[in-house]
């Protein structure tokens, strides 16, 4: 699993045939720590206490909020929502898609798990598609590092979802094989789906993984994706200390950038080298990782249509996001080149 020059030109000239020479940033929203299966081997959530209460590891919705309107100023799209199982009732969860979808003036997807269909029924009116993150598709390496989480259930959700676009998510740097690529794309082929979110597994103490994927493996499944499927949409996540990746993975076919830590690297080194690569891919894009605008934030929080109670605590939390942001924005800096 090597990415060549040749498999780069070809998977970038298979997106330039179907898709606009631009890209933006995809913000992944965490709603809670917890999850009630919590043993999936690659996941940090493996290496921490559950409680019995999901409330004591859930964020409070005025958190949540508030990122999700930070990150539509910063013009951040919402890749989707998540945050392992067991996390909120159904009516607090389809209020949380419903705020967002506001928020983000759009439709949103969610990476809820498994939901039948009277559930996914609920968010019709807020959710535009569901994600099922199959992690990996190698059937005995899914059961190794997923074994809570059987492949039917995901399958089920496909079948629940009419009406709903479908997506997955997988992990390169779990242990498959250049044979797995005609798995997935066997996969993305039945079900019919809509897009993708790849990541490059990035390890976490605690757990069996140490290294992740070397950047021209990762690159290597985007690419073959792209050629295999030229007019699907592909995501491709990175972490901060991949940033030098995202002009590879753009030039092998991923529409979107996701996953890095745009809110707590803001300003930073690593973000400041995303622009510089977003840069010379030549695609155009429309947010920022570093610029922090002049905002005012009461109003844009006072046009919510949320609770007036919702309201204050919202503005209790903006101040705390505002200073931190601020605190390494570069843009000073650059007004002086």
């Amino acid at each position: 699993m090597q990415i060549t020059p040749a498999l780069l030109d070809k998977a970038a000239s298979e997106y330039n045939k179907y898709h606009p020479h631009s890209t933006t940033f995809s913000k992944c929203l965490f709603l809670s720590w917890h999850c009630s299966v919590g043993d999936c081997t690659f996941c940090y959530r493996s290496t921490i206490k559950q409680t019995e209460d999901p409330k004591k590891q859930r964020r409070r919705l005025a958190s949540i909020f508030v990122e999700g309107l930070v990150s539509k100023v910063l013009g951040y799209d919402l890749e989707f929502i998540t945050g392992g199982y067991g996390i909120y009732p159904v009516d607090e969860m389809v209020e949380i898609a419903r705020v967002l979808s506001h928020i983000f003036g759009e439709k949103i997807w969610v990476n809820l798990g498994v939901m039948n269909k009277i559930m996914l029924q609920r968010f019709k009116p807020y959710v535009q598609g569901v994600v099922a993150s199959i992690e990996t598709i190698n059937p005995d390496l899914r059961q190794q590092v997923c074994p809570s989480k059987p492949m039917s259930g995901y399958l089920q959700l496909y079948n629940n979802a009419e009406g709903f676009k479908k997506s997955c998510a997988f992990i390169v740097g779990l242990g498959e094989s250049v044979s797995d690529l005609d798995l997935l794309h066997d996969f993305i082929r039945e079900h019919s789906l809509d897009q993708i979110t790849f990541y490059a597994l990035k390890p976490v103490k605690g757990t069996p993984f140490t290294v992740g994927p070397p950047i021209e493996n990762y690159a290597w499944w985007v690419a073959k994706t792209r050629i295999a499927f030229p007019r699907m949409r592909i995501i491709a996540g990175i972490t901060g200390r991949r940033a030098n990746d995202v002009g590879i993975l753009l030039k092998a076919g991923a529409n979107v950038i996701t996953k890095f830590p745009a809110l707590r690297m803001f300003g930073s080194k690593e973000a400041m080298m995303f622009e510089e690569q977003l840069r010379r891919s030549g695609r155009s894009f429309d947010c920022t990782l570093t610029v922090f605008p002049v905002i005012d934030w009461n109003a844009l929080i006072e046009a919510l249509p949320v609770s007036m109670e919702l309201k204050s605590e919202m503005l209790e939390v903006i101040p705390r996001y505002v200073k931190r942001l601020k605190k390494t924005c570069v843009s000073s800096v650059r007004g002086q080149n």
